[in-house]
């Protein structure tokens, strides 16, 4: 039996209308996954995988091993220089997933005496790793540099390391720092500038960061299609986190295919024309925003994510049930994973989406959202 303390959470949360489920795959039209270029569904990459595997003698099915015991496999070598290349980046490191990467850095980075000042709405990962850190943590007010300026001014401590932890595309927003204001006062202040750039990668290309920081972390389960994540950074980072990065240490492997997967996808997206169809796509729901007088209503983003702010776990819940039963697959976003009352709609947009989807997807929106 459940113990009673965790019985009354779920029950808490049921009361609250966020009770959480696993879905079903559907046939809706997709304004939810992180599908950006439609690679997870490439006929293109998976038949050059199979044959990258083929080519290299890679038929096996596991990589038997932590990176650091039996699961180094010599793909990963060409993946993380892959990954330097297409990064401007000194050294690569592969991880399991974006999470394994976010927990891995932040607990084993930022030492005791150290200051972490995070973005309010950083994403889960990030804030769990610095939970486990023995640094000193202060989140600033969302892309807010002035409050984060202010803040850097009451820290500088020259016995300590001060790190700026921020992402360059907002999961739950899809929204963006300045990232030249950023990049300029991080080094004002001498500090650690750390970039997640998990929703940024494919979408603008390199992603939205294009010169070295102290540390980036891209993940390749969204636009790119495939699984896992990187940290990108010095050669140092790098030895250090193969030492310290429990998260690489006490896993095991990714799986020869999955590598290999990655790479397939970085060398189909450096021919592929997706992220100019996506360009062309973001542009086309932003001016249809426009003309059905929703603005205000929107998050302003120029990325994939845009979201409609509807407050209330159950009215949100409602608008969402109203799009998916006309054939739309629209979530809803509800609290505690963003605060009450900014409860919202999160569209995903896709290279695949149609201007007609959109279209109708709005228009309907429209009806019950002014």
């Amino acid at each position: 039996m459940l113990p009673k303390k965790l019985h009354k959470k779920l029950e808490e949360r049921k009361a609250n209308n966020a009770f959480r489920q696993l879905g079903n795959s559907n046939a809706l039209v997709d304004f939810s996954s992180n599908d950006y270029l439609g690679f997870s569904k490439s006929e293109t990459i998976f038949e050059n995988t199979k044959a990258f595997l083929d080519s290299n003698d890679f038929n096996v099915n596991g990589a038997t091993g932590s990176r650091l015991l039996s699961g180094n496999h010599e793909l990963y070598k060409k993946l993380e220089q892959t990954l330097c290349g297409f990064h401007n980046s000194e050294a690569a490191l592969v991880y399991n997933s974006g999470y394994d990467a976010n927990l891995g850095f932040f607990s084993a980075v930022p030492q005791r005496g150290d200051i972490i000042l995070y973005d309010e709405y950083s994403h889960a990962s990030i804030r769990d790793g610095i939970q486990l850190s023995n640094a000193k943590t202060y989140k600033f007010k969302h892309n807010n540099l002035e409050d984060l300026n202010k803040m850097l001014k009451h820290v500088q401590h020259d016995s300590n390391s001060v790190y700026i932890v921020t992402e360059s595309v907002f999961s739950m927003d899809g929204d963006s720092p300045n990232m030249e204001a950023l990049l300029e006062l991080s080094k004002e202040y001498n500090t650690h500038l750390i970039i997640d750039e998990a929703h940024a990668v494919g979408v603008f290309g390199q992603g939205l960061v294009t010169i070295p920081v102290f540390a980036r972390i891209i993940t390749f389960g969204k636009a790119l299609g495939c699984h896992g994540a990187a940290i990108l950074g010095s050669q140092d980072l790098k030895d250090y986190l193969v030492n310290f990065s429990r998260s690489l240490v006490y896993t095991t492997a990714l799986p020869p295919h999955s590598v290999a997967t990655i790479q397939c996808a970085y060398d189909y997206l450096q021919d592929s024309k997706a992220s100019y169809e996506l360009d062309s796509i973001i542009e086309f729901f932003k001016s249809e925003i426009k003309r059905l007088n929703l603005e205000d209503k929107f998050i302003l983003s120029s990325s994939a994510i845009h979201c409609c702010i509807i407050s209330g776990n159950e009215n949100v819940k409602n608008a969402a049930s109203k799009l998916q039963e006309k054939g739309f697959d629209v979530k809803p976003i509800l609290s505690p994973t963003v605060s009450k009352n900014q409860e919202r709609l999160r569209f995903c947009l896709h290279s695949y989406n149609s201007e007609q989807e959109i279209t109708q997807v709005l228009e309907l929106l429209a009806t019950f959202a002014l």
